[in-house]
């Protein structure tokens, strides 16, 4: 299968095969907010906020625009009140994690979210995985990784393999929405000081 169309917010949009309906948004100068996704990494679809409306006629459906394979003649809605509803409540949760990232108060502006509607859990961590994928996939270093499970969930760097790759690289830190990745970092190499 070669280029084909899609519709995108009513207008006809030109995807190739292989292109996820967020790649085919963005080539078409649609934006659909990300936190989670990097050209450079495999699609992860963690986050949840790149969610879109698929139109089928007698149902939609909402999936995430990051791992979704674009195909021809697919009706995509990027924003409605439904989707708008899903984006708020997820930003909400992540604020609740992550109170003063920056990108999350400018998205939760747009969306109308509530920054102290649940409870304040501060890890500061939203659990993108950017760092993680991105010390595995681009600089194939593993020097970061995720460690425990559920509400424990963070991201810790391993000292004996940080302390070799990390501090030359660090590209993994400007990724990071929340800033977490810094100061995990450095909470590493305090503690390897002692």
């Amino acid at each position: 299968m070669s280029d084909f169309t899609m519709q995108i917010d009513g207008r006809e949009v030109q995807a190739a095969a292989g292109e996820t309906v967020l790649e085919a948004a963005r080539n078409a100068g649609i934006e659909i907010p990300t936190l989670c996704h990097h050209e450079k990494l495999e699609p992860h679809g963690g986050c949840r906020l790149c969610i879109v409306e698929l139109d089928f006629g007698e149902w939609t459906q909402l999936v995430v625009s990051c791992v979704y394979e674009a195909k021809p003649d697919l009706k995509v809605a990027t924003r409605s009140d439904k989707i708008d509803r899903h984006r708020k409540t997820i930003l909400e949760l992540l604020l609740a994690h992550a109170p003063d990232s920056e990108p999350l108060k400018e998205m939760a502006k747009e969306y109308g979210a509530n920054q102290s509607r649940f409870e304040q859990e501060p890890s500061f961590c939203i659990h993108c995985g950017l760092c993680v994928r991105y010390c595995a996939e681009v600089k194939g270093a593993n020097a970061v990784g995720f460690i425990d499970r559920g509400t424990r969930k963070e991201i810790a760097f391993l000292p004996e393999i940080a302390k070799v790759e990390c501090e030359s690289c660090k590209e993994c830190f400007p990724l990071c929405p929340t800033s977490y990745a810094q100061a995990a970092y450095v909470l590493m190499e305090s503690l390897a000081a002692r």
